[in-house]
């Protein structure tokens, strides 16, 4: 079985972290994205202190499937550089790991 990663990302609002959702998912890229609720952010940008509400979602995939989960978030992110970290999942419920692997296949069109 492939690898199952857990990818971070935050989106500016809760509409944008909808979409984002709704592309991992039909491009098969994710299994399952969690949209969490809105949290404040402080961040160092362009040499300035930043501070931002974002929505941060959790998104469960493989590491075959992230290239093009990466590209997915890159194409409709509206950040400059979106934060996109993926750590591994070294354990789980097994036949939960086997669902996302089989959801992330990428399929013929």
């Amino acid at each position: 079985m492939d690898e199952i990663i857990l990818v971070f990302t935050n989106l500016p609002d809760r509409d944008s972290a909808q979409r984002m959702a709704q592309a991992l998912i039909e491009n098969r890229t994710a299994a399952c994205v969690n949209i969490l609720a809105e949290c404040g952010s402080v961040y160092r940008w362009q040499g300035k202190t930043e501070t931002a509400s974002e929505v941060p979602l959790l998104v469960k995939s493989t590491r075959a499937a992230y290239p093009r989960l990466e590209a997915t978030i890159r194409a409709h992110h509206p950040y400059e550089l979106p934060e996109i970290i993926a750590v591994p999942v070294s354990a789980g419920f097994p036949g939960y790991l086997q669902w996302v692997a089989r959801e992330t296949q990428a399929t013929e069109e």
